[in-house]
């Protein structure tokens, strides 16, 4: 058995986190070890970079400023809880990793992709994820279930048109890369959607137990 890496990916509202937990518990039943994680966050001073990036305020944080503080969060997790978990020949779920990155401060914030990149291979290395699932929703819906949780975040309080673009990021990532990225229609009922993550458990054990 060995550790496999599977990122969950969207915009908000896409229903990643309860999709990440139906899969795990379906990877469970499989005798399978998974591990569940965020980001930006999943370790105690990860989790406190998360609320600065996300809690709204009156000083507007500069693009380079929430870029660095991203990868800073992600350096910890990889070192405390990801690597460590891999090596083990754990599955490790995360909800969201680089890729949001590219979406977010890439797309959104139009910081340059290769700036991105740079800080990509220095915090990670090689490490990749080995499946990317990509849950896609119109931003309508998206950000109408998002309201629907109560108060928004520093992200959830953007407009239309940086949503668009982070949505077309990840569109365009899932596209360039066939062979990692799975594309999921999130707005459909949840039965649905976790109708297609049980299309892709067979290929999802074969990858942890090939």
């Amino acid at each position: 058995m060995s550790g496999l890496f599977i990122t969950l990916e969207g915009p908000e509202g896409a229903g990643k986190s309860t999709n990440r937990d139906y899969l795990a518990a379906r990877l469970a039943e499989q005798g399978i070890e998974v591990l569940l994680t965020r980001e930006p966050g999943g370790t105690p001073l990860a989790e406190r970079v998360r609320e600065i990036l996300l809690a709204p305020s009156d000083e507007t944080m500069a693009a380079d400023t929430e870029l660095l503080l991203v990868f800073a969060a992600r350096a910890q997790h990889l070192a405390q809880v990801i690597r460590p978990a891999l090596a083990r020949g754990c599955v490790v779920l995360c909800d969201r990793f680089t890729d949001a990155t590219y979406a977010y401060q890439g797309g959104g914030r139009g910081v340059s992709e290769a700036r991105i990149a740079a800080l990509e291979h220095f915090v990670q290395g090689e490490l990749r994820p080995d499946l990317t699932l990509v849950f896609d929703l119109p931003i309508e819906v998206g950000l109408a279930r998002a309201a629907a949780r109560g108060r928004l975040d520093r992200f959830e309080q953007e407009g239309r048109i940086f949503f668009d673009a982070v949505r077309q990021t990840y569109l365009r990532r899932a596209e360039s890369a066939p062979q990692r990225y799975r594309i999921l229609d999130a707005a459909q009922p949840l039965s649905r959607v976790q109708q297609a993550l049980d299309d892709l458990l067979p290929q999802i054990v074969e990858l942890c137990r090939g």
